[in-house]
């Protein structure tokens, strides 16, 4: 996809499409109606409902990595505790709950489905990496103590994730709490040097802005609707989703 408007705009509207309607309900109609558009746009940029999928996996990447790059001249310990908040708490309300329910959803179809598998291997290994840049940047710096930053990194991506399932599984708001006391006392006090403190306020909001979601709020999804419009008209595609035989039934049939 070559117009960074469009995908934005599909991009928002399978995030809320997904916070909805979560994954196993999700239709490609689901995410056409958020952008005012037939779902005949959408497979027009992508074959199925899996492939906007994955490329929606790679949109959070790209995210993460901004996230990542904005912090990059902040204090390892700082960062350190970014990474907690971001990733183990996000905001609390009903958008953030579902998206994360509708993730988990999409994450157990991973071992059925290799574009998937293979879209959340590289989601682990970039959280992974992450993690262990801060680390050895703290090492460095003096703000940690000397240790195997590679196995401490693994252990606190295996909580996060963790409790993460546990707190959306059985609605467990108080384990997100204990887990990460449990962290901080057992984990991360160890590697603090003398007399470096984790901060305890959030630095975030969670992995998407306040009351942005993806970066795309009414008034530019209006707009990016247009670059739609536009696209849309300019393919001969458009042609054929005006008739009453549209070829997007048969993809619409694969992906409900």
């Amino acid at each position: 996809m070559t117009d960074p408007d469009v995908r934005e705009a599909i991009m928002t509207a399978t995030y809320e499409a997904l916070c909805t309607h979560g994954y196993t309900d999700l239709t490609a109609q689901d995410i056409a109606d958020r952008t005012d558009k037939s779902k005949s746009l959408l497979f027009y940029h992508y074959d199925s409902k899996e492939d906007l999928v994955a490329d929606f996996i790679d949109y959070l990447l790209e995210r993460h990595d901004d996230h990542v790059e904005a912090a990059a001249n902040e204090p390892p310990v700082e960062r350190l505790a970014t990474f907690l908040d971001l990733f183990l708490y996000g905001p609390d309300d009903t958008d953030q709950t579902s998206f994360h329910t509708a993730m988990l959803e999409l994450r157990a179809q991973a071992p059925y489905n290799d574009t998937y598998r293979e879209q959340f291997q590289k989601s682990d290994r970039r959280l992974q990496a992450t993690l262990e840049t801060i680390l050895e940047d703290g090492i460095e710096s003096g703000a940690f103590v000397d240790h195997d930053f590679e196995a401490v990194a693994t252990l606190l991506v295996t909580l996060v994730n963790g409790a993460r399932i546990r707190e959306i599984t059985f609605e467990d708001d108080d384990y997100l709490e204990t887990l990460k006391a449990t962290a901080v006392d057992r984990v991360i006090d160890d590697i603090l040097a003398d007399g470096v403190e984790l901060p305890t306020d959030p630095r975030t909001d969670g992995p998407f802005e306040p009351n942005e979601k993806l970066g795309a709020g009414a008034d530019s999804r209006a707009e990016t609707t247009n670059g739609l419009d536009e696209e849309h008209d300019r393919s001969s595609h458009d042609d054929e989703s005006a008739s009453s035989d549209d070829p997007a039934d048969d993809h619409d049939e694969r992906t409900q």
